[in-house]
């Protein structure tokens, strides 16, 4: 396919991450424009539908068209470029495609999570979220034969749960909320997925920052943990 790509994005959405990825996998050249949803530019309200993003805008001779939704935008470039990162199988793609939506859930137990209100909220969702991964690391123990969610291939799976595993490395530097624990195979994965390229690259340096302040922001649970933290003396953090 040869035609200029424009990656709307911003700095913290995990879908957008997902699009990053898949272009990096494929080695598809494209311009990222990061918008601010809080803010959002009139010439964004008008290309993209609901409102979010990623959007992908397609140029070609004198035309663009705009793809919204992640999902969306993955198929069109599995369809239109080079590197499949589905598997040729129709049956397995059926699979990856049901784990990519599973992927999409966890994003969402993850937004509730770190929004709970209170203490009992935030063990509700702590446990609801561990339960969920014990769900994908029951899947990794019947299938997985590799670091890849697939084996030794990466695919468009992989490039969904790269993006999810990455809250973690914020999380855990606020608490150890045992979400992931005695789940050696999803480890093991998350290790093999912050290593990639495409997965560290697909965000930019300032991305921890910005993601610690916005959940500090949130006026939730986990927030005034964030917040305690960092009344605490460098004592009391020692101890």
């Amino acid at each position: 396919m040869t035609a200029k790509l424009t990656l709307v994005s911003h700095h913290l959405c995990p879908y957008v991450q997902r699009a990053a990825i898949a272009l990096a996998e494929k080695g598809v050249p494209f311009e990222r424009v990061n918008v601010d949803l809080a803010n959002k530019p009139d010439w964004f309200k008008a290309i993209s539908p609901l409102g979010k993003v990623p959007l992908l805008c397609v140029g070609r001779d004198d035309a663009e068209e705009v793809i919204f939704e992640s999902a969306v935008i993955l198929e069109f470039l599995e369809e239109t470029e080079a590197s499949p990162l589905h598997p040729a199988d129709p049956l397995m793609r059926a699979r990856h495609r049901a784990w990519i939506e599973f992927g999409s859930a966890i994003l969402n137990a993850i937004g509730r999570f770190y929004s709970a209100a209170d203490e009992a909220a935030f063990s509700h969702e702590s446990k609801a979220l561990s339960q969920m991964f014990a769900r994908v690391e029951a899947e990794l123990s019947a299938r997985q034969s590799g670091p890849w969610f697939d084996g030794d291939r990466f695919s468009l799976v992989d490039a969904v749960y790269g993006p999810i595993f990455r809250y973690f490395d914020t999380f855990d530097r606020i608490g150890d909320f045992g979400i992931l624990d005695e789940k050696p195979l999803l480890q093991a994965w998350r290790e093999a997925l912050n290593k990639r390229q495409s997965v560290r690259e697909a965000v930019g340096a300032d991305y921890p920052r910005r993601l610690h302040a916005f959940l500090r922001a949130k006026g939730s649970y986990l927030s005034e943990i964030i917040r305690l933290q960092a009344t605490e003396t460098p004592q009391a953090r020692s101890a």
